[in-house]
């Protein structure tokens, strides 16, 4: 069974549950939130990007990043964890830009999306573009290197999110925005000082098999195995590694929202395994997706550089 609902080019968020709307209430368990306990419109009804990535820190400190960059009152240090109720999920909320973390891994983004994109429906949100910002393993490219996926790929090089369902292998479509992609690829020659570049991002269930790794407490491949997966997955047009995109796509797709995966390369795996740049280092590279997608943001907003970065282009965001 296959599902291929496109893009909605805009307008309110579709979800696909008809028994949703048999419902009195809405618990949305794992943010804290629901629909009879707090007023979602009022909340969240004039949000228009969501910024999704994995650790609740790295996505407090964009939160901080976009109040600067919006040129917001105060100095944002104080942003409130809207999902401070449970310890799953951490949620910011900065003008339009609503910043939340996933987790790693397809289980936990899947569900965090779930709830999400309900929050966003029942919010009575329109024209939402999502982003997913974050870190993965380059593929023959330079280690700092920022990848805007234009197809997020499965282990096997495929375009494709599978899920068992009540027994039947559901696939879906895990196209993205290509629109969106070659705008934010735009939006990086105002950001100039690292490589930016667009290309697939494979998504596997794992961090050290599912990706080829010899390094991990289990191993069953040699290490030529492992190369020559590699460099097929490369000549496939794969140029990142990651554990989120393909969820990610696909439920973003089936739900008419424009979305778009951003994600820094910690190291070039063709070259090894193991992250072995300093911790400063690894901290600057973790900002570059956030500076992009500033700019991105800005130029959406037409707002110009804050002035106190306007006219340069060593910036070294937050």
């Amino acid at each position: 069974m296959t599902e291929t609902t496109g893009y909605s080019g805009g307008g309110p968020v579709l979800i696909k549950n008809p028994h949703l709307d048999s419902m009195e209430e809405d618990i949305l368990y794992h943010l804290d939130l629901g629909t009879r306990t707090h007023n979602l419109p009022a909340m969240f009804g004039d949000i228009k990007f969501v910024c999704v990535g994995g650790s609740p820190n790295r996505m407090k400190a964009f939160a901080q990043f976009m109040h600067k960059e919006l040129g917001l009152e105060g100095s944002g240090e104080d942003l409130a964890d809207i999902c401070a109720g449970t310890d799953r999920y951490a949620m910011y909320r900065t003008g339009p830009v609503l910043s939340i973390s996933h987790g790693m891994g397809i289980p936990s983004i899947s569900i965090m999306l779930h709830e999400l994109i309900k929050l966003l429906h029942h919010a009575k949100c329109r024209d939402v573009t999502i982003i997913r910002i974050g870190t993965s393993g380059g593929l023959g490219i330079e280690a700092g290197s920022v990848v805007i996926t234009d197809m997020a790929v499965d282990a096997s090089f495929q375009p494709r999110f599978e899920q068992v369902v009540l027994g039947d292998v559901v696939v879906c479509s895990t196209d993205l925005d290509r629109d969106l992609a070659e705008e934010l690829l735009a939006c990086s020659k105002e950001v100039p000082d690292f490589p930016t570049l667009i290309g697939h991002t494979m998504c596997t269930y794992d961090f050290y098999e599912g990706q080829g790794r010899l390094d991990g407490a289990l191993c069953s491949f040699s290490s030529e195995k492992k190369l020559e997966y590699l460099k097929r997955a490369h000549k496939a047009g794969v140029r990142n590694i990651e554990m989120e995109s393909t969820a990610f796509a696909a439920m973003c797709r089936l739900c008419g929202l424009r979305a778009a995966v951003v994600c820094v390369a910690l190291l070039d795996r063709l070259e090894g395994d193991q992250i072995r740049a300093p911790r400063e280092v690894l901290r600057e590279y973790q900002q570059r997706p956030q500076r992009l997608i500033a700019a991105f943001i800005r130029r959406r907003l037409g707002l110009r550089l804050p002035p106190a970065t306007e006219g340069t282009t060593d910036r070294h965001g937050p």
